[in-house]
């Protein structure tokens, strides 16, 4: 396992997604690449420091490396939190300075925070004064009419100098009236430039780039330019994408060959779910898009709804899935 230490970057991971990069989905993910880092969904501070909902930070082995993705803005509430994650195993602590949503904006921070450099600094100082493990930022190339290249720098050197350890940039600009969160993934042009401009012009600062990255060709291509690279929507809709990811990204052996392969390796953690009397949805979910663009990918589609109806019976079902598509699938792999 790949664990990240101060100075230190691994150079491909999943960005956090709301409702898509539970424990289930970091699980399933480790069928794919062992070596990627995982991220959560965002937890913001007061469900962990005032909810005392520290269940929603669980974390096993087999998730690692891990960053936990923090929401806030309260430097206090956001040490405690950090100390949370790191006693509990995760291997980074990330500040969200990137969602635009009309709820976050209200709590005032994602997003919204990059108008406010000082605060960011001040609570990432609050975080690396009581943890050894790395913290890091995500943020956009700029939100509403803050939005030129030097306003993203003054903000990254700002945080900088309070010792954020990377800068995760999804490069997109975000509008915070007028867009919703999903059409600030898509209608803001994308400035990958930048991004690579923000290194070239920092090379001390490690540098990670986000945004429209679909493919491992893509990702190689930006690490000639930055330290490393976040891939989204992808990771969800095409997760045979990772399947190279350990030997074209970190040199090192793939944990599965075939589609059916992934799908066969997740039938213990399956069982186990279904066993403590979780929905196998919950896990199944995270495999519809495994046979995406090959002919058995509707038939597939189709055959995990019904598995995922059949309680206990679900990894044999899963398993009777496979066998049924193993030669057309394995064919299009």
């Amino acid at each position: 396992m790949t664990t990240p230490r101060r100075g230190q970057t691994i150079p491909l991971s999943i960005a956090p997604m709301m409702d898509y990069t539970d424990r289930y989905f970091r699980t399933v993910l480790r069928a794919f690449t062992r070596k990627t880092l995982n991220y959560s969904e965002m937890i913001h501070t007061s469900a962990l420091v005032l909810g005392k909902r520290v269940d929603l930070i669980a974390l096993t082995p087999i998730e690692r490396p891990a960053a936990l993705q923090l929401g806030g803005d309260d430097p206090q509430a956001l040490a405690i939190a950090a100390k949370l994650a790191e006693d509990l195993g995760w291997d980074e602590v990330n500040l969200n300075v990137g969602c635009p949503s009309e709820k976050v904006q209200k709590g005032s921070f994602g997003a919204c925070l990059m108008a406010q450099p000082e605060v960011v600094a001040e609570c990432v100082s609050a975080m690396r004064a009581v943890v050894k493990i790395p913290v890091t930022v995500k943020h956009r190339i700029g939100i509403d009419d803050l939005d030129r290249y030097e306003d993203m720098l003054a903000f990254v050197d700002t945080v900088a100098a309070a010792g954020a350890d990377r800068f995760s940039v999804h490069a997109r600009k975000a509008w915070l009236k007028g867009l919703s969160p999903k059409e600030n993934r898509t209608v803001p042009p994308i400035r990958h430039n930048e991004v690579w401009r923000l290194k070239a012009e920092r090379p001390g600062l490690p540098i990670e780039i986000n945004g429209q990255i679909k493919t491992l060709a893509e990702a190689k291509l930006h690490l000639e330019h930055v330290d490393a690279v976040m891939i989204g929507r992808a990771a969800y809709e095409t997760p045979w994408v990772f399947a190279r990811a350990d030997s074209v990204i970190f040199g090192v052996a793939d944990p599965a060959q075939t589609r059916s392969d992934v799908a066969l390796s997740i039938l213990p953690f399956l069982a186990q779910v279904v066993g403590q009397g979780t929905k196998a949805h919950h896990v199944l979910r995270h495999l519809l898009g495994l046979f995406h663009g090959t002919p058995v990918s509707r038939q597939w589609k189709q055959g995990l709804a019904h598995v995922g109806q059949l309680g206990l019976g679900a990894p044999a079902g899963l398993e009777a899935l496979v066998e049924a598509t193993r030669l057309r699938s394995d064919l299009a792999a």
